[in-house]
């Protein structure tokens, strides 16, 4: 018996015995192999046939299979054809071949059996696991990691989103460059007539992989300048919304969450929507009103998931300052998922990495109209203070859009007008940028109550009662 490790206490002992620890366990229901389609059929759909590995090290068998879940889920996405799932219950991956070395062989007979190209790992692999298990299945092998980072690459419309994921994805490959057979030849320098570099110069000069890196590296300072230019001018439009004091609300929450769906039901708006992960990588920002009159911007985000890979954090942080700069963060939670408390806890721990997020979160259950009964009392009693809607029928919205309005900061300034009727663009202006609280039409003018900024306030002075009598 296999003392229980400190760092897994919800699992009993006896899950750690020899024989459960190092077997390859089948996930079932993962298989989406393709049937009755010709092989002309599939050198067009040009699908690459995958098999699922994961490491099971700690949490419960349920919480296991539903990372698995998820990564097939992934894969579908990129395009590729899920043929099978396996998790090895281990204390911790092997260090060199991630499932062990004893089960390699295993995998590989999967490989063969099932006709698959391509291994996919649920983790994020060293260099030197990547290489090991590719050498030893013959096929090729990527993690998690570069899963996610080929569907954004995917669907990444924007010049600043498509540079954002190009960095990402240099970043993750620079360690993990390697060359095989000629790649790995010396580039001689000198003439071409093979004199080297002169006297005292002549030497092996650098590899193809060395040139490789140079490269990458000088393709990467390129983009972190051109990603910095894009977010001053992202930073440009954020400080006039500011100055003109022009409240924010942001989405955020799991991919697939329904927060394109959410903000075309609350804005009008256009936004992509696709049963997908990841269909939304380019921030989406509109205007919308108040009950009030009150203008705000609410954008869309992009999608959060488990183990994100801090590439893609830190490429996509000018992104993400939407968030930061927001005075509501609307928290999308897919209500119809199996585990949305895990979906919770994900996009709160990538919200952590940020610098700073808004003090007030709501948090929104989405598509409550594929929720039964008693799931729904469940997470009405864990999330109490949440509001649960279905952008699809657009139950629960005109709760949300008060709530909003409610939590919204107000204008800080109260001022009693008398705008006379040659100024309609001030009665225009107040009802964009401020609170009109009363309205009424004299023989002089129209006497309103309003509330504004103070930089507004003092643009206001002329018009003020005081002032006019």
């Amino acid at each position: 018996m296999i003392d229980k490790p400190t760092n897994v206490p919800d699992i009993e002992a006896e899950d750690f015995e020899s024989s459960d620890r190092n077997a390859l366990r089948r996930v079932p229901g993962l298989s989406t192999e393709l049937t009755d389609v010709s092989e002309v059929e599939y050198r067009q759909l040009r699908l690459e046939r995958v098999v699922l590995v994961g490491v099971w090290t700690d949490g419960t068998a349920e919480d296991a299979e539903n990372s698995l879940i998820e990564l097939a889920e992934l894969a579908r996405t990129a395009g590729s054809q899920v043929l099978d799932g396996l998790i090895q219950r281990r204390q911790s991956p092997d260090p060199a071949t991630f499932i062990g070395r004893g089960k390699v062989d295993q995998l590989r007979s999967v490989v063969v059996s099932t006709g698959a190209d391509t291994v996919i790992c649920d983790g994020e692999l060293s260099p030197g696991q990547l290489r090991t298990l590719e050498d030893q299945v013959k096929v090729k092998v990527i993690d998690r990691t570069a899963l996610i980072l080929d569907i954004f690459a995917q669907h990444a419309k924007s010049r600043e989103g498509k540079a954002q994921v190009e960095l990402a994805q240099l970043q993750y490959f620079l360690p993990r460059l390697r060359g095989w057979g000629e790649a790995l030849s010396r580039q001689a320098g000198g003439s071409a007539r093979g004199g080297g570099g002169g006297v005292g110069l002549r030497g092996p000069g650098e590899t193809k992989i060395e040139t490789d890196r140079r490269r990458i590296r000088a393709r990467i300072a390129k983009l972190k300048r051109d990603i910095a230019a894009m977010r001053t001018i992202r930073e440009t439009k954020r400080s006039g919304r500011r100055r003109h004091k022009v409240p924010s609300v942001v989405i955020a929450g799991y991919t697939n969450a329904g927060k394109s769906s959410l903000l075309n039901r609350l804005t009008g708006a256009r936004a992509l929507v696709e049963d997908a992960l990841f269909a939304t990588l380019d921030p989406t920002t509109r205007r919308a009103r108040t009950d009030d009159g009150r203008v705000y911007t609410i954008s869309d985000t992009v999608g959060f998931v488990r183990h994100l890979p801090h590439q893609l954090v830190e490429a996509f942080r000018s992104t993400l300052e939407e968030v930061v700069d927001a005075d509501v963060l609307l928290h999308v939670v897919d209500g119809s998922h199996p585990h949305p408390e895990e979906q919770v806890r994900a996009v709160r721990s990538v919200l952590s990495e940020l610098e700073s997020v808004p003090e007030t979160e709501l948090l929104v259950v989405n598509k409550i109209d594929a929720v039964d009964e008693e799931n729904l009392l469940r997470l009405k009693r864990l999330w109490p203070d949440a509001i649960f809607v279905s952008a699809r029928t657009g139950a629960g919205l005109d709760a949300l859009r008060e709530t909003i309005e409610r939590l919204l900061p107000r204008p800080a300034v109260e001022l009693d007008l008398l705008v006379p009727y040659d100024r309609g663009d001030i009665v225009a202006r107040l009802h964009e940028r401020g609170e009109v609280l009363d309205t009424e039409h004299t023989a002089t003018g129209t006497r309103m109550r309003v509330r504004v900024n103070e930089r507004f306030a003092a643009r206001l002075a002329p018009f003020t009662a005081a002032a006019v009598s």
